[in-house]
């Protein structure tokens, strides 16, 4: 069984923490205050990274993982007894592509972006960004003729390039530098966002006003004054 709850995109000086505040789902199992309490009541002795997503069993009161890539395979087959909804996002017969587009995009992209917004000398920006927009350029050229990463269904490659897509003008292009185009300037890639965002149950979970928060109030060395920019106004429909 599991808990569920939404940290706040605040991190204070301890962390991830579960204070009060709009969309904000607290702790209904231990009545934590931040993340950190989670991690110690299944290991009274860990001095660790306290990072989410974090999976975590009630029953059993441990962790069971804190690592997106493999939650989202958990996620995929573990509940299909216990009524999940039908679909297979890791099908075996695209496992080989599916991992490979995964391991570009993550270095490049999802990882990449945050290469971008922490280096501290030119020469590391540049040695993110170029791989970066090369990435997305590809992206772009493969979703012209086909629907979605690999082919024509949804895979495990979509939702994981969503996430880092749509933050990407809101948050990355100001906010971590990545300014060379902006996913609005991708005809396909905008597309391709817009028609995952309006998959069923999907917008619920994009909170702007957390993601947007998270970023420009918890990074000071980026953004010291932590003013969160008003825009840009983006019409997902």
């Amino acid at each position: 069984m599991l808990s569920h709850s939404v940290v706040h995109w605040h991190m204070a000086d301890q962390g991830w923490t579960f204070e009060a505040g709009d969309g904000v789902i607290t702790d209904p199992i231990q009545h934590a205050k931040v993340l950190h309490e989670i991690y110690t009541s299944a290991d009274p002795g860990y001095s660790g990274r306290v990072t989410v997503p974090l999976l975590w069993d009630k029953e059993t009161g441990q962790i069971v993982n804190n690592e997106s890539s493999e939650i989202i395979r958990m996620f995929n087959s573990a509940f299909n007894d216990i009524g999940a909804e039908a679909g297979d996002y890791y099908p075996e017969d695209l496992w080989d592509e599916i991992d490979q587009i995964n391991q570009l995009i993550y270095e490049t992209v999802n990882n990449g972006v945050y290469r971008c917004g922490f280096a501290t000398s030119q020469e590391a920006y540049e040695e993110a960004i170029q791989p970066l927009f090369a990435t997305l350029d590809l992206l772009e050229q493969r979703l012209a003729s086909q629907p979605y990463l690999v082919g024509s269904r949804i895979t495990e490659a979509d939702w994981r390039l969503f996430t880092t897509l749509v933050r990407f003008d809101p948050v990355y292009v100001g906010h971590f530098k990545c300014n060379l185009r902006r996913i609005v300037d991708y005809p396909n890639l905008w597309r391709y966002v817009r028609e995952l965002y309006s998959f069923p149950g999907v917008s619920e979970t994009v909170n702007m006003q957390h993601i947007k928060g998270h970023y420009y109030q918890s990074h000071p060395t980026i953004n010291p004054s932590g003013v969160v920019p008003a825009g840009p106004l983006i019409h997902w429909a």
